[in-house]
């Protein structure tokens, strides 16, 4: 497991990353009460907020953001396994440290995140959606950067800004939005089932009928939660799913290919260079 933990004004920035071949458990408690936002990238790991005789899991966590208050008596538990790894920047502030924030990211939390600067629990869920792909490129990087020292530093404050930014951007949007909750926990269920399905995945009509709405407000709703068109995001995940897979060798570049559903490895190799602006045979294992 690495582990970095980073310091910007009155935020603690919590970076994890854990690969096993077997099945282990990660708990962590936290030393004051926090509010906190935590962003999960590829890895999808399982994840359960334990406090007392209660438990709030997590399942399908790859591209979640979800906030919460959680308190000393609180445990953070990550099941990390071969096929679910972590991936999770966690950035939280004491809720007595708000009115210090500087740029008024203290008034966003207060007005945004009501629930949690006035809990009612030792844990309290406050709003959780999946990233935005802006969002979900901003944690990629922080995952994959290259950089060492000072400038790793630098690298991850000017990316953690940028993150937090988005995340109160797209809150205040879902705010406004007309989407009734109903609706939205369909939507949610259309990207598991794309995400599971990238070798086949389901026509429109076929995912409209899964998840029990027509065509129409499937790719309106789904555009207006997510940012993306339904079959972008399919592309978009295949994509970032092969360069996942490439880059932890845990597939060759044929493999990936036809793993997320691409029998021409032309066509692949062109719609990955397209993505990401180089060749799958370019990326740098680790």
């Amino acid at each position: 497991m690495t582990r970095d933990v980073i310091n910007i004004n009155d935020f603690i920035i919590l970076i994890e990353e854990a690969n096993s071949d077997k099945v282990i458990i990660d708990t962590c408690k936290f030393d004051e009460p926090l509010i906190a936002v935590a962003f999960y990238g590829s890895g999808n790991v399982h994840l359960s907020m334990d406090h007392g005789d209660k438990k709030v899991p997590y399942e399908n966590t790859k591209g979640l953001a979800v906030s919460f208050y959680a308190d000393e008596t609180v445990d953070c538990v990550h099941t990390v396994s071969p096929d679910k790894a972590l991936q999770c920047i966690l950035i939280a502030t004491a809720p007595k440290n708000l009115e210090n924030l500087p740029n008024g990211e203290g008034e966003l939390f207060i007005d945004l995140l009501k629930e949690l600067v006035n809990p009612s629990d030792s844990y309290v869920e406050g709003p959780r959606f999946f990233m935005t792909p802006e969002m979900e490129h901003i944690v990629d990087n922080i995952f994959n950067n290259q950089y060492e020292g000072k400038a790793k530093m630098m690298f991850f404050r000017s990316q953690i800004t940028a993150l937090l930014s988005h995340f109160f951007w797209q809150l205040a949007t879902l705010s406004t939005s007309e989407i009734k909750s109903k609706e939205r926990e369909k939507l949610y269920q259309a990207k598991e089932i794309l995400s599971k399905n990238l070798d086949t995945p389901p026509s429109l009509t076929e995912l409209s009928r899964q998840i029990g709405l027509n065509t129409f407000k499937l790719k309106k709703d789904f555009k207006e939660l997510f940012g993306v068109p339904v079959f972008k995001y399919l592309q978009n995940e295949r994509m970032t799913t092969a360069h996942d897979l490439i880059r932890s060798k845990s597939a060759t570049v044929q493999e990936a290919a036809w793993h997320v559903g691409y029998d021409s490895l032309s066509s692949f190799s062109n719609a990955f260079t397209k993505k990401f602006g180089f060749r799958p045979s370019e990326i740098k294992v680790s």
